[in-house]
């Protein structure tokens, strides 16, 4: 008899596969480590083979587990998108458009965006919903929204449609208390022995937010974890560490006891909006259409779009002397 494949299963394998650490994926699926080693575990018995190659500081993929890993992925997207498809096909037509966002979601333009839109469509309903830093496709990747605004870096998906609205530099938040708090700028080797409050996050964009592509192999020291911004604020309030935020976060998080210093050296941030490829509505498209619009005509403090960032980029390959990342300075 053919083994029977529970998607929740295949879900916590691939959670394991991908981040090939089972500390990270039980906290990127919310479940303890123990119970996640169990089910993994149980498919493993389930299909009668190892999925993995364990040691105590190692996970890797078996052939076997390479495998499954491939199919796996196509299994859960073929039943996401037939989940999401129902779940679209039982809405009223007067269901609300749902908009995800984290931290400051598109900065100064998201009003602008909502007004906009809803010129165009007056009988609409926008609902915007929060989320923390546990999932970068803000609601996306399990139907529970129907557009995002995101940050990449996030792995690319068949299903996912994405457009970048501007880019804006990183910089560093600190405790005011802190030395750093008195630099008119910094960078990344100054910053090599500081602890920092990293995101609770799948690796590739918890990597990207402790810039780790930047430290020349120097691990990093971690101060704190956080779910969501104001968990990062109060570590850093608290002295447990520092942390790179989008420069716009000056502008709607600052508060007595936190300082924001220019970064000269990792590269800069993207907002971006991002949809289901695979669901079919006018209403998504015509937000995606209006974001853009909205994007090219207003300009924000300290960004720039995307076309003009790909300029400054093949200016500065051209002529490689230092150039300023911002005209922040320290704030306290």
């Amino acid at each position: 008899m053919l083994p029977s494949l529970d998607l929740r299963l295949l879900t916590y394998f691939v959670a394991v596969a991908e981040e090939l650490h089972f500390g990270h994926a039980a906290a990127r699926l919310h479940i303890a480590q123990p119970s996640l080693s169990v089910q993994i575990r149980k498919l493993e018995h389930t299909l009668n083979t190892p999925l993995f190659v364990r040691t105590s500081r190692h996970v890797e993929l078996t052939a076997a587990g390479e495998l499954l890993l491939d199919g796996s992925k196509k299994l859960l997207g073929d039943a996401e998108r037939l989940a999401w498809r129902i779940q679209d096909a039982g809405r009223g037509p007067d269901h609300p458009l749902v908009v995800g966002f984290q931290a400051n979601a598109a900065a100064e333009l998201t009003p602008k965006i909502l007004n906009a839109f809803h010129d165009l469509h007056p009988r609409v309903e926008v609902e915007m919903r929060s989320h923390g830093f546990t999932d970068p496709y803000v609601g996306l990747a399990d139907g529970s929204v129907d557009i995002a605004f995101v940050r990449p870096p996030v792995l690319v998906q068949d299903w996912l449609a994405i457009e970048t609205l501007f880019v804006e530099p990183r910089v560093l938040v600190v405790a005011a208390t802190s030395p750093l708090a008195e630099l008119t700028e910094v960078s990344v080797e100054q910053l090599l022995d500081e602890p920092f409050v990293a995101r609770k996050s799948p690796d590739v964009w918890r990597s990207f937010w402790l810039a780790t592509d930047s430290r020349q192999g120097t691990p990093v020291r971690l101060g704190a974890e956080a779910s969501t911004v104001d968990e990062c604020f109060e570590a850093i309030l608290s002295e447990r560490g520092v942390a790179f935020s989008q420069a716009s976060t000056q502008r709607f998080y600052d508060r007595p006891g936190l300082a924001f210093v220019p970064v000269t050296d990792i590269p800069p941030t993207m907002l971006s909006i991002a949809w289901r490829r695979d669901v079919d509505s006018s209403a998504v498209h015509d937000f995606v259409e209006t974001a853009k619009a909205v994007a090219s005509l207003n300009p924000i403090p300290d960004a720039w779009v995307p076309s003009r960032f790909h300029e400054l980029r093949d200016a500065r390959a051209k002529h490689p002397a230092p150039q300023p990342v911002s005209t922040l300075r320290t704030a306290r």
